[in-house]
C-alpha cells in the first residue's frame, strides 16, 4: 500500500506538473502566432494552411453577418483562387461591361500578351448590377454580383459622383472579406491593360504593395503618391484591419474617394501601431498615363488614369493594344532594333485639361 501510495502521489506530482506546464505554454504559443504575421506567411507549411483555413480574429461581427452580406462568395473563392491562395480581382459595371468597352479590353490584354492568358482563370470579375452580371457570364468563368444601393451605377459615373464614391467603398467592403476568408488579392481597375505577368516584379512579402501616380524613385518612400487601381495586399490580420481602418477613414475626411484617403493615412498605417509595410511600383513595370514612362519590352501593365470619360478610355486604350499587338508581331531581332513607342493618349491628355483635375 506504502508503494501504491506513492506511486499515486508520485503520479498525482507528474500530472500537476505537465498541466502546470501545458497552461503556462499555451498562451505563449498563441501569442507567438497572432504577432508573427510577417514570419508565418515565409513558412510554407504555415501558409499552405493558414491560406484557405484561418479566418481573421480581429475582424468585427459573426461570420453568419459576413456571409449574408456576401453570399456565395466564399464557396466561389477556392474555384478562382491560385494554389497558394491568391485571386486577382476587377469590377465592371454595365456601361463598362458592354461588348467593345472595358472588360473586352482588359480581357483581351491577357489573351494577346506574353505567358498570361492562364491568369483569366484566377480573376474574379465582380458585377455591380444584373446587366454586368449577365454580360459577365457570357465571357468570363468567375462572376460575382455585388448589390450596390446608391442611384445609377450601371452607367460610366464621372469621378466624385454619388454612384462613383458608392461603387469605390463597397468594393473595398468585399475585399476586406476576401482577406478575411484567407485569401490573397490582386486587386485592378477594369481599365488596365496587362502584358506581362506583374507578379514577377512585386514583392509578395510586403503588405501592400500599389501602383503610382507619381513615382519619387524609392519604391518605400511614403512620398510617393499611390494610385489605388491596381494594388496587391497579403491576407493577415493586420491587412485586416488595415482595410478596417481606411473603410473607417471615409468618416474623417469630407466625401472623397478610396484613393485620396489612402494617400492621407498611409504615413499613421505604415508608422502607428499596425506598422503596415507598403511597397510602391515601379512605372517601368507599371505604367499609365499619368506618367507613361515605361517601354513596351520592359512594361507589365498600363492604365488609363489621368483620364475623365468613358470613351476616351476606350480610344486611348485601343490604342495602346494596337501598339502592342504590333509589338508582337515583329521578330526579336526587329524588337531590339525597332524604336518601339506608345500612342500618345491624346483624347485622355485633352480630358484632364477641360475636367478637373482627378487622377483617378
Amino acid at each position: 500500500m506504502g508503494i501504491l501510495k506513492s506511486m499515486q502521489h508520485d503520479g498525482a506530482s507528474v500530472s500537476h506538473s505537465v498541466s502546470f506546464l501545458l497552461g503556462a505554454l499555451l498562451p505563449t504559443l498563441l501569442l507567438f502566432f497572432l504577432a508573427s504575421d510577417r514570419v508565418s506567411e515565409q513558412l510554407s507549411s504555415i501558409s499552405s494552411f493558414s491560406a484557405h483555413q484561418l479566418t481573421n480574429l480581429s475582424t468585427h461581427g459573426s461570420a453568419a453577418e459576413k456571409e449574408e452580406s456576401f453570399p456565395g462568395l466564399a464557396e466561389l473563392l477556392p474555384k478562382v483562387a491560385t494554389d497558394d491562395g491568391m485571386v486577382i480581382i476587377t469590377s465592371v459595371n454595365a456601361a463598362f461591361a458592354a461588348p467593345g468597352s472595358l472588360l473586352d479590353l482588359f480581357r483581351g490584354s491577357f489573351r494577346d500578351g506574353e505567358g498570361i492568358a492562364h491568369l483569366l482563370n484566377h480573376t474574379l470579375i465582380v458585377a455591380l448590377d444584373p446587366s454586368a452580371m449577365a454580360r459577365c457570364g457570357a465571357v468570363h468563368p468567375h462572376c460575382y454580383h455585388l448589390e450596390v444601393v446608391a442611384a445609377n451605377v450601371s452607367s460610366a459615373s464621372r469621378i466624385m459622383t454619388k454612384s462613383y464614391l458608392e461603387i469605390v467603398w463597397v468594393k473595398l467592403s468585399l475585399q476586406q472579406r476576401v482577406l478575411e476568408l484567407g485569401y490573397n488579392y490582386l486587386f485592378t481597375d477594369v481599365d488596365i491593360l496587362w502584358f506581362r505577368n506583374p507578379f514577377r516584379h512585386i514583392n509578395l512579402y510586403a503588405d501592400m504593395a500599389v501602383s503610382t501616380d507619381r513615382f519619387k524613385g524609392d519604391t518605400e518612400s511614403l512620398t510617393n503618391w499611390p494610385n489605388t487601381g491596381f494594388y496587391y495586399v497579403r491576407s493577415t490580420n493586420r491587412t485586416v484591419e488595415m482595410l478596417r481602418q481606411w473603410r473607417a477613414a471615409r468618416l474623417r475626411f469630407p466625401p472623397d474617394h478610396d484613393q485620396f484617403i489612402f494617400d492621407k493615412i498611409k504615413v499613421e498605417l505604415a508608422d502607428g501601431e499596425l506598422q503596415i509595410k507598403f511597397v510602391f511600383l515601379d512605372p517601368v513595370s507599371f505604367d499609365g498615363f499619368c506618367q507613361r514612362h515605361s517601354k513596351i519590352d520592359t512594361v507589365c501593365t498600363m492604365h488609363a488614369n489621368c483620364c475623365i470619360g468613358l470613351e476616351n478610355k476606350v480610344h486611348d486604350l485601343k490604342n495602346v493594344a494596337n501598339d502592342w499587338k504590333n509589338y508582337m508581331n515583329l521578330t526579336l531581332p526587329e524588337r531590339r532594333t525597332s524604336k518601339n513607342r506608345w500612342t500618345i493618349p491624346a483624347q485622355c491628355a485633352a480630358s484632364m485639361r477641360k475636367g478637373p483635375r482627378h487622377r483617378k
